[in-house]
């Protein structure tokens, strides 16, 4: 229902999403990275993060799973987006200083983070910095419009995070700017080395 779910409703999710402002969670990220720097937004929906990151001196591109949010990220940034699933798109030819996952891995069941994640990574150099977000609690929640979300805890994700060769440089929680219900983790990571 979820990937459906932001085909069906692109511009609705547009809409609700565009006109929060990114800089509570984008600025840790931003600290790490030099003007120019290349960064991919995975799951880019709106452009809204890319917009930010490109007005401030940043070589953007998105990637996005649905068509119509694609279209719309383009026309809203005028920056280039792939339309592709992060599960299965070949990331190996990308050298990327920065990679955004602003809720990109949420719909994912726990089996499947560390492969996706994994196939995603391939995308940035080593050395190079991810910012992540995902929604802190346990088991997982759907929410009134269908969409899964599973839910993760501080130290579970951290323990995977750092098998994966990530350290985390920077960690918070916020509440959701769009449903004041939901809580927030975001990690920026540093990928060490080539996995």
């Amino acid at each position: 229902m979820s990937n459906r779910f932001y085909h069906t409703h692109a511009q609705d999710y547009f809409n609700k999403t565009i006109k929060v402002d990114p800089s509570s969670f984008l600025l840790p990220l931003v600290e790490h990275l030099t003007p120019g720097s290349k960064v991919l937004d995975i799951g880019c929906g709106s452009g809204r993060d890319m917009l930010w990151l490109k007005e401030r001196g940043f070589d953007c591109t998105g990637l996005e799973r649905s068509p119509d949010l694609a279209a719309l990220a383009r026309d809203h940034t005028g920056l280039p987006v792939i339309e592709a699933d992060f599960e299965s798109y070949d990331f190996s030819l990308m050298n990327m200083d920065g990679l955004l996952l602003i809720g990109a891995l949420v719909h994912l069941p726990h089996e499947r983070f560390s492969p996706a994640l994994s196939n995603i990574l391939k995308a940035l150099k080593p050395g190079g910095h991810a910012l992540i977000t995902m929604k802190q609690g346990q088991g997982r929640q759907e929410a009134d419009d269908g969409r899964m979300f599973f839910l993760w805890e501080k130290g579970y994700l951290l323990s995977i995070l750092k098998k994966m060769g990530l350290i985390c440089l920077d960690f918070s929680v916020q509440t959701s700017q769009v449903r004041k219900t939901d809580t927030w983790m975001s990690l920026v990571l540093l990928k060490e080395f080539e996995q």
